[in-house]
């Protein structure tokens, strides 16, 4: 049985009246989108009709789900809101402080060793407040909420930019930052700006070599990094129909690398067999009743041009196999092309290691189609010429990969088996060498590929595929093969080919573990004890920010101009940092460490113009913090791309920035921004990020009047006594603006107001 099956029920009992209503305050056929969005607006009934990409809109989400990094800050500002329980099904995941570096049991118990502070903190603030706790080695959050939590039609949010995957099971999944999280685990409205909807509609169907990865490895192609800002993107067409529901959550999962605010896929057989197979057939036979309530209208997927904002057209018959990357998500090659491309560019052909697993490619389906070419190796008197990696998504999916037989098969080419977490994909893989940062090839299937984010070597160039083509390649170990027509030379001096991957979409024998990793809480937990050691450098209480004066912001200096790609792991990088994720002020000392100083091209040194000497960003920003001078950060076009940690925010509102200025934000990191009390604004003109100087002093002009709407004006003053106006664009509501004069959403929470 379903955990929060009643909870469910209900939202099946609203559905088809909410839909037929809006369908007719709408006044035509509906997305699955616009029925899951307006099946769940936070005054219940549909009264009119939102404008895609204009309206703020405040929604009602049914769950909220925490993993361990971002769950820190989020349980920490919840524990500032005043409430006793949460108002809604929460959950907390022990996935992101687990290291890979030996093997699953080793690198576990070094994890429980060196974490024990924080999973304690964790279990105990959930024991209190009435949260599911999943265990260490329970397994990576999208993966357990896909198998226990998502629903069709429903609506979640989560403090990590991946909850998208739950689109796989046709729910509308967002990524938030942990104050999002705490407005609806405290029972209060979630606002989203209304988004506008891309259809990608997928014809014929996938076979031999090509995945599920490498549709959305496509669509990345064609809509790049932030193509996808503000929209949801929903799937449809026969193509989709025919594929399986993990494949579809793999689709959805890397959908955060286009920007999107997720993604989705209508309710079908493959999610009823999901269901069923995971001990879901009451969800599955709910959702059956009113099947027609949970995918698009009929008349929307004949004419898409006429209901999304934009069409995308695939033709999976003829897809080709992906590779995507190097250092973004979104170059994309086919694997036909790669070769050309390798040597065109200068990229090592050498590939070190293939990773397969994680959050996005875990499912039993993929490891076993991954399994199918392990065997070839013996089989064909092959030898695995680069290291091989496997990290399972759960401790199910793990222990029924472990009964049928498909880890031992791992074993046999040498493989090594991490532990049931994120491990190399968010930059917790102590890979032995790193350090010397020497230029090599490395292959994998997850979902982001960004300088530094495997291994903390910026030379490491990564690149994005399918588990199954991830592991022909690793076998290989050439980054030019093609195992669509290239052969290889066995130990015997003979050609040979790998024949293409095959594999069940689901376990014959159903899913199977001993002890999946849940903890239940307290029925009452008035009585447990949260204690966080004073001295603690895990963890550290927080302290609400200072709310506005009310005055014009005045004398603030230029922390960093930053140049190019300016991602979340630029402004507050994972690996080692992930420790202190729980201590706002230790964690403070990594703000902006990556990003490029557009004056000296160098990353972590800027003027500090108190002294005139260069040093590492957070130290300058600690030196104007101590003088009581405000600080000013101006970007990129797509900042804050990538992860939703709120960490990326609340830094450098801890160390005195009041505004960061860009050319354009990713939009989680801009919600986030403002939850804190920042100034998250964008230039009028983009032309004007030229206009920044290294010494600038930044004087707001009307600040006080700020208002929806109304652009601010910004005094750049250069150090020769020149200045320069900008216009400054924001986004900013009434609400908003309102968390912005209180000095942060938490402290209106905090004070009852919000």
């Amino acid at each position: 049985m379903a955990f929060d099956i009643e909870m469910i029920k209900k939202v099946y009992e609203n559905m088809p009246a909410r839909v037929d209503k809006a369908r007719e305050i709408v006044g035509r056929p509906l997305t699955l989108t616009e029925k899951i969005l307006y099946n769940h607006l936070w005054d219940g009934n549909p009264t009119k009709a939102f404008g895609r990409g204009i309206d703020y809109v405040d929604f009602a989400p049914d769950r909220v789900a925490c993993q361990d990094a971002t769950a820190q800050m989020a349980l920490l500002q919840f524990m500032h809101a005043g409430k006793s329980k949460v108002a809604v099904p929460t959950t907390v995941h022990c996935d992101h402080l687990i290291q890979a570096k030996v093997d699953a049991a080793t690198d576990l118990a070094r994890a429980k060793t060196q974490s024990n502070e924080v999973f304690d903190f964790l279990s105990s603030v959930s024991n209190k407040y009435g949260i599911g706790f999943w265990k260490p080695g329970a397994g990576i959050i999208h993966q357990v909420v896909l198998e226990n939590y998502a629903f069709p039609g429903g609506m979640m949010i989560g403090t990590d930019s991946h909850t998208v995957n739950a689109g796989g099971l046709g729910m509308v999944a967002i990524g938030v930052g942990g104050a999002d999280a705490v407005d609806v685990m405290s029972g209060m409205a979630w606002e989203l700006k209304f988004p506008k909807l891309i259809g990608v509609k997928l014809t014929g169907k996938l076979s031999g070599w090509t995945a599920p990865k490498d549709v959305i490895l496509k669509v990345a192609g064609i809509l790049t990094v932030k193509g996808g800002t503000g929209a949801i993107v929903e799937y449809f067409g026969e193509g989709a129909t025919a594929m399986s529901c993990t494949g579809k959550g793999t689709i959805c999962n890397m959908g955060a690398e286009i920007g999107a605010t997720t993604s989705t896929f209508g309710y079908d057989d493959s999610m009823s067999r999901y269901l069923r197979s995971t001990n879901r057939a009451d969800v599955a036979d709910e959702a059956d009743k009113i099947a027609s309530y949970l995918t698009g209208d009929p008349e929307v997927y004949a004419n898409p041009e006429q209901y999304f904002d934009q069409v995308i057209e695939i033709n999976l018959s003829q897809l080709e196999p992906h590779l995507n990357g190097p250092f973004t998500p979104d170059l994309a090659t086919p694997i036909s092309k790669m070769k050309e491309e390798a040597i065109k560019n200068n990229w090592p052909l050498q590939i070190q290691v293939g990773l397969i697993g994680s959050c996005t490619n875990s499912s039993y389906e993929d490891i076993s189609r991954a399994a199918s070419l392990a065997r070839q190796v013996a089989a064909k008197n092959l030898k695995t010429k680069a290291e091989f990696t496997i990290t399972p998504g759960s401790e199910v999916v793990r222990s029924t990969i472990e009964r049928d037989g498909f880890i031992d098969t791992f074993n046999k080419i040498g493989a090594t088996v991490f532990a049931n977490a994120c491990g190399p994909c968010i930059g917790m893989w102590d890979r032995e060498g790193a350090e010397k940062e020497e230029r090599n090839t490395i292959v994998h299937s997850f979902n982001r590929n960004f300088s530094k984010r495997a291994d903390g070597n910026p030379n490491t160039l990564a690149f994005v595929g399918s588990p199954e083509l991830v592991t022909a390649m690793a076998i290989a170990g050439d980054l030019g093969f093609n195992p669509l027509t290239d052969k290889l030379i066995n130990e015997d001096g003979e050609e040979v080919m790998l024949d293409a991957p095959t594999g069940d979409e689901l376990p014959s024998k159903g899913f199977y573990a001993e002890d999946p990793g849940f903890q239940a809480p307290a029925e009452d937990g008035s009585g447990v004890q949260v204690v966080v050691n004073p001295t603690s450098e895990r963890l550290q209480l927080l302290a609400p920010f200072d709310a506005w004066d009310g005055k014009n912001i005045t004398g603030a200096k230029l922390l960093i101009k930053a140049f190019g790609k300016c991602t979340t792991d630029h402004i507050s990088m994972a690996g080692p940092w992930l420790r202190f994720r729980g201590h706002l002020d230790n964690i403070s000392n990594n703000m902006l460490i990556g990003a490029v100083n557009a004056f000296n091209q160098k990353t972590n040194s800027v003027k500090n113009q108190l002294t005139g000497a260069y040093d590492a960003v957070p130290a300058v920003a600690r030196a104007y913090k101590a003088a009581g001078v405000p600080s000013i950060v101006v970007g990129d076009h797509n900042y804050g791309e990538g992860s939703s940690r709120e960490h990326a925010a609340m830094e450098p509102r801890f160390l005195g920035v009041k505004a960061v200025l860009v050319k354009s934000f990713a939009r989680i990191h801009e919600t986030n921004l403002k939850k804190q009390g920042l100034l998250g604004l964008t230039f009028a003109n983009e032309a004007d990020y030229d206009k920044i100087q290294e010494d600038d002093t930044i004087n707001f002009l009307d600040l006080t009047e700020f208002a929806p709407g109304k652009p601010l004006t910004l005094e750049f003053v250069h150090a020769n006594g020149t200045k320069d106006i900008i216009l400054a664009n924001h986004t900013y509501n009434e609400g908003q603006i309102g968390w912005f004069v209180a000095g942060s959403a938490l402290n209106l929470i905090a004070a009852g107001k919000a």
